[in-house]
């Protein structure tokens, strides 16, 4: 079977969704069986946008240079299925070439892309159109299943799957590191001297700062944890939009003392911290149709041996399950988090468990062996 994988993100550039498509890519199934049981070769294709080839924002409609590529890559390499990767413009693109080529093709959703999509009336109208002709519907969490049920109708509800981003299931605690054990050891033991982190209990959030994150609101919820927990410290990585309005958050909270900043982390850097965390926070919330689609960053977490705590909206409640590998809570309550944070921070017992439960978790339900395999038979099955 011969599969095209039509995306306007992928690998080298960076974000949640390029990954999501550059680990299908890299995991996908080689070999298929026939009918007949034998084995025969399995390809998948990827065209992408990274060159500019596909979108041309001086032509209208933007996307036609896409239809012509697309018609290309089908004729030439004899596709059997398209994957398609953004809902707009590109599922237009796939919409138009299965009513003239009668090639099948699946759509892919992560949550804003969906929501953006049904913003405008027009673009209602034609988002009904690609998901009803598609073949099937896969959503990566399934907080967006529910919402493209809702605006499908039960009629077309056996078309939606749901696969969630996944993990590379090979990595240890020990190899987070790139560079082997020792020198993330190393790593470990200078980052906790620099900020004199010995006998501290460390609280951590990875990830790009946008409102929608919720560190505003862990700020906010610090000043209660502290009186039970001084020895608290808050470390942020990440840089974003929302940079500005936190640091004069820490000012407002007085809170100079309990919290780091650090903008510019590598990712050897990042993945000491997950070591060197006690606890990983990022109460995700809604806001107007912007919501955390999974959040990897809880699963990094918990491959680390950490427990998470996260916002109970949209697809972290796929990435986390309460009282198994963290903690969810409501995402707009101040007390409800600060209760969240002290009750980890007491009992180091329940971190451990809630830890080790997230790590054998990860590895078991969220490998991109696994994944991978769920959208191939998604499009090979029906």
């Amino acid at each position: 079977m011969k599969t095209l994988l039509f995306t306007l993100e992928y690998p080298p550039f960076r974000g949640g969704v390029a990954n999501y498509y550059g680990n299908i890519v890299k995991y996908w199934p080689s070999l298929a069986k026939t009918s007949g049981g034998k084995l025969e070769p399995n390809n998948i294709f990827v065209l992408h946008n990274n060159d500019n080839k596909l979108i041309k924002n001086w032509l209208y409609p933007k996307w036609l240079t896409a239809v012509w590529q697309v018609w290309k890559i089908i004729k030439k390499e004899k596709i059997d299925h398209i994957l398609v990767g953004h809902i707009f413009p590109l599922g237009t693109v796939a919409y138009f070439i299965s009513q003239i080529t009668k090639t099948p093709y699946s759509v892919i959703l992560h949550g804003m892309d969906f929501t953006f999509a049904l913003r405008a009336r027009r673009k209602r109208n034609i988002t009904k159109r690609i998901l009803k002709n598609a073949e099937n519907i896969i959503c990566g969490n399934s907080y967006t299943a529910g919402l493209v049920k809702k605006f499908i109708g039960d009629e077309y509800a056996g078309k939606i799957k749901v696969v969630n981003p996944g993990i590379e299931s090979r990595i240890t605690p020990q190899m987070l590191c790139k560079t082997g054990q020792a020198h993330n050891a190393q790593r470990i033991t200078q980052i906790k001297e620099k900020y004199n982190l010995d006998n501290k209990l460390v609280l951590l959030t990875v990830g790009r700062l946008v409102k929608r994150k919720g560190v505003d609101k862990v700020l906010e919820s610090l000043p209660p944890v502290l009186k039970k927990k001084p020895n608290l410290i808050y470390v942020i990585l990440g840089n974003g939009p929302e940079i500005g309005n936190l640091k004069l958050e820490i000012g407002n909270w007085k809170l100079e003392k309990n919290v780091i900043l650090i903008t510019d982390a590598d990712d050897e850097s990042r993945n000491a911290w997950y070591k060197i965390c006690d606890i990983f926070i990022m109460p995700a919330r809604n806001i107007k149709g912007d919501f955390e689609g999974f959040g990897i960053v809880y699963l990094e977490a918990n491959l680390a041996g950490k427990p998470v705590i996260a916002g109970n909206s949209g697809g972290a409640r796929d990435a986390v399950e309460n009282g198994v590998n963290g903690l969810l809570v409501n995402p707009e309550d101040i007390n409800e988090i600060s209760n969240a944070i002290i009750k980890l921070a007491q009992d180091e017992n329940l971190r451990k468990k809630l830890g080790e439960q997230g790590r054998e978790r990860s590895i078991r339900e969220f490998s991109w062996e696994k994944q991978a395999e769920k959208i191939y038979n998604c499009v090979t099955y029906k």
